[in-house]
């Protein structure tokens, strides 16, 4: 397949479900535990358990209908705001907060986060937790200058994007222009944390592949400044696994606060 009829995540969806499935479960034959449950999940807890990041909201943007990385947030923020670009999306991801039937099943990754934490908390309480921070799932339109119009969001203490980056942008003027509007969320000396892939074209999803953009972390570095960012943190880790689905070489993490 020639990468120009890839698809766009943000305008022609994907199947949410088969995203987590393929990604993020705990089946026999899923490779990608480390990258995508494991890396993410140790630098936020890393960071947040330093004890300078907190307060009353965290405007998450994250592709897909992910969870795990709310774990370490739920205890420094009062509010969790989750935005996201697909009824689809939205629906999946209220399966798992209204505790549905047929909702994703979570339960190693809450497992994995006791083991990082060293915690022995139980694990449906954790995930009990988490539900009540997230008051709102918002449906958001990248391109309009409010994002979430008609709402407007009070500004954020803290914004998570996790591979959102990767697959809504069609080249790295993109990427700026949305780390604007990621900027534009964030109250000043506001804390971004982004995770994202290294060196991507595409990521399958069921029988969709899907554009990522590809850049390296200087790219990222410089952008970041570039917006008037400050980067306090960041961590590259060579890819672990071996498939075809994606062909990312590395996953990264990078904090960075807004200058005031």
């Amino acid at each position: 397949m020639d990468s120009t009829s890839y698809k766009l995540y943000h305008v022609h969806g994907w199947d949410s479900r088969q995203h987590l499935e393929d990604y993020f479960s705990d089946k026999p034959n899923m490779v990608f535990e480390e990258d995508a449950l494991k890396f993410p999940m140790e630098n936020l807890t890393k960071t947040f358990s330093e004890g300078h990041i907190r307060g009353d909201i965290l405007i998450d943007l994250t592709v897909g209908s992910l969870v795990h990385h709310f774990y370490a947030a739920c205890e420094f923020f009062q509010h969790i705001i989750v935005l996201k670009v697909s009824d689809r999306c939205i629906m999946e991801l209220k399966r798992w907060l209204d505790t549905r039937t047929g909702a994703f099943h979570w339960g190693h990754a809450t497992k994995l986060h006791g083991e990082i934490q060293g915690s022995s908390d139980q694990f449906q309480n954790k995930e009990e937790k988490m539900r009540s921070a997230i008051p709102h799932v918002v449906k958001f339109n990248i391109e309009k200058e409010n994002m979430t119009d008609p709402i407007v969001l009070p500004p954020a203490d803290c914004i998570i994007s996790a591979w959102l980056l990767d697959v809504i942008c069609k080249d790295e003027n993109d990427y700026r222009r949305y780390l604007r509007k990621f900027s534009g969320l964030l109250k000043p000396g506001g804390q971004l944390m982004i995770i994202g892939l290294l060196d991507t074209t595409y990521i399958t999803v069921g029988k969709d592949k899907i554009h990522v953009l590809k850049y390296n972390e200087d790219f990222v570095r410089k952008a970041l400044v570039g917006e008037g960012f400050v980067i306090d943190n960041c961590v590259v880790q060579k890819r672990t696994n071996v498939s075809d689905l994606i062909d990312y070489k590395a996953i990264m993490f990078i904090a960075a606060h807004k200058e005031k």
